[in-house]
């Protein structure tokens, strides 16, 4: 069956994931306290996800476009993906991307760093020195928003 089939067929399929211990207890866990099947658990984090990751769908989007995602997701992603700096700019600045729209590779290491290290990294810059806040997210949201995204706040 072809993606396109699959996206035609409306019907619900099975799939198979592993998780470990904790993980699936703490959605037993949920489930049981929202008064829900644990399956509904599972279908609203695939949901959650694939609504904050819409711009990752669409070819339309590249470049700075995909900023949010990133920006959003950061922690996550890093924990998860542990994408290091040349496999996201490939997902970033790919699919020929407008060179107004190209994210600079010290930009694009800024999402891979653990905070640790990101304050590092935001001190050594002066570009970012004036977005400096005690609260390292909303620093470095303060500055790519700034540098890519002004116009699309």
């Amino acid at each position: 069956m072809s993606l396109e089939d699959l996206l035609v067929d409306n019907k619900k399929h099975t799939i198979s994931m592993r998780l470990n211990n904790t993980d699936r207890s703490n959605v037993q866990s949920l489930a049981k306290r929202l008064y829900v099947k644990e399956s509904e658990i599972y279908r609203l984090a695939i949901n959650f996800l694939l609504n904050r990751t819409h711009k990752l769908h669409d070819i339309g989007y590249a470049g700075s476009d995909l900023l949010p995602v990133f920006i959003e997701l950061k922690a996550e992603m890093n924990v998860s993906f542990s994408f290091n700096k040349q496999q996201l700019s490939r997902i970033i600045n790919s699919r020929n991307v407008d060179p107004d729209k190209v994210v600079d590779m010290f930009d694009i290491e800024l999402l891979t760093q653990s905070n640790d290290k990101l304050h590092q990294f935001l001190l050594n810059n002066p570009d970012t020195l004036i977005f400096e806040d005690p609260d390292i997210k909303t620093w470095i949201n303060n500055y790519l928003y700034d540098k890519y995204l002004w116009d699309q706040v």
